[in-house]
């Protein structure tokens, strides 16, 4: 994996275990049920473009080497 995708995948992924965190506090404190699908869907969106993100670096060396190599 490229150094950079590497360093924004990371930084992707701690962004949504932090929304994750947040929303079991939110479940252990009984809080709005809308207020917790707002930050169940923060995690979705972070986790989605974790996804964009090694599926591009796949796409710029996998995919990329397998062509070259024929």
């Amino acid at each position: 994996m490229q150094t950079t995708y590497k360093t924004n995948l990371l930084h992707r992924l701690k962004i949504a275990h932090g929304h994750l965190e947040k929303v079991i506090r939110m479940v252990e404190e009984d809080k709005y049920c809308l207020d917790i699908i707002q930050q169940t869907q923060a995690v979705e969106m972070a986790l989605r473009r974790v996804d964009e993100l090694i599926l591009e670096n796949h796409l710029k060396t996998c995919v990329r080497e397998s062509i070259v190599s024929g």
